[in-house]
């Protein structure tokens, strides 16, 4: 299990495994709250603490709500909007492992989507290649 809190603490997030992958997603929203994401089912993951939401203002519709500390402000977790769940079923939501130790994430792999040039349907191109977490970067 992996135990996880925003920088003042009062924010906590448990996940029962460690994610196969985490995105760094490069679009407005993620960019700005220096998310970087792993995937879980909302039923696998503790959040402990109160949080506030954020939905961006920028989009007719949009499918996320970024949901950070009350207290320090640190980004914790994202989860769908009733929209997106309307049409895809609660089954996804976004952690941010930004806030867990680098070492407890050694050997996953890191990807870079391109979403600020995402269209908003279909597969994300990347701004760059994936790499291991805790490798160097010429292994």
């Amino acid at each position: 299990m992996l135990k996880i809190s925003c920088l003042c603490g009062q924010v906590r997030v448990k996940i029962p495994k460690l994610p196969s992958f985490i995105n760094e997603c490069n679009c407005t929203l993620c960019s700005k709250s220096g998310a970087r994401w792993a995937y879980f089912n909302p039923s696998e993951v503790g959040i402990e603490g109160t949080t506030k939401g954020y939905s961006r203002a920028d989009k007719e519709d949009p499918a996320a709500e970024i949901q950070f500390c009350a207290n320090c402000g640190s980004t914790t977790h994202f989860i769908l909007t009733a929209s997106a769940i309307s049409k895809f079923g609660n089954s996804q939501m976004g952690v941010n492992m930004r806030l867990a130790d680098e070492k407890d994430l050694a050997g996953i792999e890191l990807r870079y989507p391109d979403g600020r040039a995402w269209p908003g349907t279909g597969g994300f191109g990347y701004v760059q290649e994936a790499r291991i977490i805790g490798r160097a970067a010429s292994e």
